[in-house]
């Protein structure tokens, strides 16, 4: 319940602001979950995909304050599950990763103002498939998960823009959902990802 009213609460915070400036960013993101751990499903240890997505952005600058608010979006990312002792590609699901992140901007003298943050995100997923050697043992189905994020990053403005920029940044989000087989619970699966973001900026 602390995740999805801190969730909602940084939502609340993006878009009721009324003052200040706006910036929307696109990017190309590389999300690798950290598959060290990925929790045992069906007895075995889960091994998830690394994928690359589209990721636009908003972000919202407070007035007179370093402190922004930025909603990352996505187009959806589908990852393969591999389990050890079941085998390769056993599974697949597609989710949305919307996450929402309060920052901190170093502003400083040059064209680079690096930026930390700290924030909520859930994944949304659906379309949960068994293939391979688990093809029609039945139906699949992944729960909404919630969890927190933290981001550290940059913004660079060359010297002949007024409002465009680049930008690149790394977020870490732990996150785990419940995976259920014809409605028995068969394991947690701890997807805990890296994202790895470069774009184009532009404040107004």
């Amino acid at each position: 319940m602390l995740k999805q009213t801190a969730f909602i609460a940084l939502l609340g915070m993006s878009v009721s602001a009324m003052a200040g400036d706006w910036q929307v960013k696109l990017g190309a993101s590389a999300l690798a979950p950290q598959n060290d751990d990925n929790g045992i499903i069906a007895g075995g240890k889960a091994n998830v995909s690394n994928e690359v997505g589209f990721t636009p952005s908003v972000e919202y600058f407070f007035a007179n304050s370093p402190i922004s608010v930025e909603l990352l979006l996505a187009t959806p990312f589908k990852h393969d599950v591999s389990i050890e002792g079941v085998g390769e590609n056993v599974a697949s699901f597609k989710h949305l990763p919307p996450t929402v992140t309060a920052k901190y901007n170093f502003k400083n003298s040059t064209r680079f103002t690096p930026y930390v943050g700290v924030g909520a995100t859930v994944v949304i997923p659906w379309d949960e498939k068994v293939k391979g050697n688990l093809e029609g043992a039945g139906k699949l189905e992944a729960d909404v998960a919630y969890g927190v994020a933290g981001q550290v990053g940059f913004n660079f403005q060359p010297a002949d823009a007024k409002n465009w920029g680049v930008y690149a940044d790394v977020r870490y989000a732990q996150v785990e959902t419940d995976l259920e087989l014809n409605g028995t619970n068969i394991g947690e699966l701890e997807v805990n990802p890296w994202v790895y973001t470069i774009g184009y900026s532009y404040k107004f």
